[in-house]
């Protein structure tokens, strides 16, 4: 054997040494990459069934408002036709209306719990000339290329509240809106939306027609496989309100993860307990205490305004971390905060400038909002759903400061304000 041959002998054998110490590091990062996930999961499940409540008080969990949403979609207003409308109640008085873009193009993802912004085209019935009219409804299904959908309720108006006229919003989308209607919209937005950060089991509470949101994280989390364990409880009067029974009933007899409990405050007669309704009364923070099990949730809640304001503040006296309560702040179900202490301000008048308008007026203290008092001065100002969510009257703000009364929904523009949900802290001149 020559010198040549034996020093290619000893270079193979190296190279296959070093081969199968490199295939053996793969495998064996491979494995502990595998045991470190399994690991990972059981620490999880852990978690969710033996963690009490009290013990994450101080654990800090992003919020939905400080989560950077990225704007998707289209800019302005887009034009989309109804491809179907469905009712969902017995009383006729919840409609849902299919959406699809007239352009064709696939429709981006939303996170679900978000609304859509509709541009409306209503006739004024003071005087039956046309107005754009803005509002917001939130989406009431998962996601799809295809078409969005919302499920609107018509708001009559007030049975002890004369002059009160009903919704013309909510009016206008049942009598008026139609198969191959066409109606301008802005793409998906806003804060309250499921949180994907946290595996957490959910709890979803709904009440009339504040069930559309948490249809749509329901969805979500059924359609796309997400292994999270849910509990809906969704309040209303009697089975004459309850929208979309049967598709609730099968999702609950089709996943074991998802616990139903729908609550019927003043049930009818034929409205059967154990069947069509799981509790009698409001959905309370007694009924959650009795049926929840001691651990952490993500609270979603969405309703009338009592409700909201008697689970929130009791969610947390339960020991309920603020951070892991989102609820749905737009319209009339607003919650009111707590009130802060009074600080003390400069006591001198305050002027509102309008500078479009021409107008220099003296603020009314007693007014609830910048967007009332334009309004009460005759000043003419786009708006929609004044509580901070569409940003439909965000003006330019040129000199002074603003205080919000709650904290905007809306994305705000730099030098901007919204006047819905906000007073002047000192001398204003706004573009009006």
């Amino acid at each position: 054997m020559s010198a040549t041959t034996l020093a290619l002998i000893i270079l193979a054998a190296i190279l296959i040494q070093l081969a199968v110490i490199i295939l053996l590091g793969f495998f064996r990062r491979r494995l502990e990459n595998r045991n470190l996930a399994g690991s990972m999961n059981e620490t999880v499940s852990l978690s969710k069934v033996n963690t009490p409540i009290r013990q994450y008080a101080n654990t800090p969990i992003r919020t939905s408002a400080e989560l950077v949403i990225p704007e998707s979609g289209w800019d302005g207003f887009k034009e989309f036709m109804v491809q179907r409308r469905e009712l969902e109640d017995k009383n006729n008085v919840v409609c849902s209306f299919y959406l699809a873009p007239v352009d064709g193009k696939p429709l981006t993802t939303f996170k679900p719990g978000q609304f859509l912004t509709f541009k409306l085209q209503i006739k004024d019935p003071d005087n039956q000339q046309l107005k754009s009219v803005v509002r917001c409804y939130s989406l009431s299904d998962a996601a799809h290329p295809d078409y969005y959908r919302v499920s609107i309720k018509r708001i009559p108006a007030p049975h002890n509240s004369a002059g009160i006229p009903p919704g013309l919003s909510s009016c206008f989308f049942h009598d008026q809106v139609q198969e191959g209607s066409r109606l301008l919209i802005k793409a998906p937005s806003g804060h309250f939306h499921l949180m994907e950060d946290e595996p957490l089991p959910v709890v979803l509470i709904g009440g009339g027609i504040g069930i559309t949101p948490m249809l749509s994280i329901l969805n979500t989390l059924l359609e796309t496989g997400i292994n999270r364990e849910i509990w809906l409880y969704y309040g209303i009067c009697n089975g004459n309100e309850h929208i979309m029974k049967t598709h609730l009933q099968t999702l609950a007899d089709k996943h074991p993860d998802f616990h139903l409990t729908v609550c019927y405050s003043a049930p009818n007669e034929n409205d059967s307990l154990g069947v069509d309704y799981q509790h009698r009364g409001w959905v309370d923070m007694p009924l959650l205490r009795a049926t929840l099990k001691l651990m952490r949730y993500q609270f979603y809640v969405c309703g009338p305004r009592p409700m909201m304001e008697s689970l929130v503040p009791g969610l947390q006296d339960w020991g309920v971390d603020s951070h892991d309560i989102y609820y749905e702040s737009f319209g009339p179900a607003s919650l009111k905060q707590p009130e802060k202490k009074a600080v003390a301000t400069n006591s001198q008048p305050i002027t509102v400038t309008f500078s479009r308008s021409g107008k220099s007026i003296l603020w009314n203290p007693a007014m609830d909002s910048l967007l009332d008092f334009a309004e009460d001065n005759d000043i003419d100002v786009e708006s929609g759903c004044r509580a901070g969510s569409c940003g439909s009257c965000q003006t330019t703000l040129k000199v002074g400061e603003v205080t919000y009364n709650q904290q905007p929904d809306a994305d705000i523009t730099p030098g901007h304000c919204l006047l819905c949900i906000s007073t002047p802290k000192n001398n204003l001149t706004l573009e009006a």
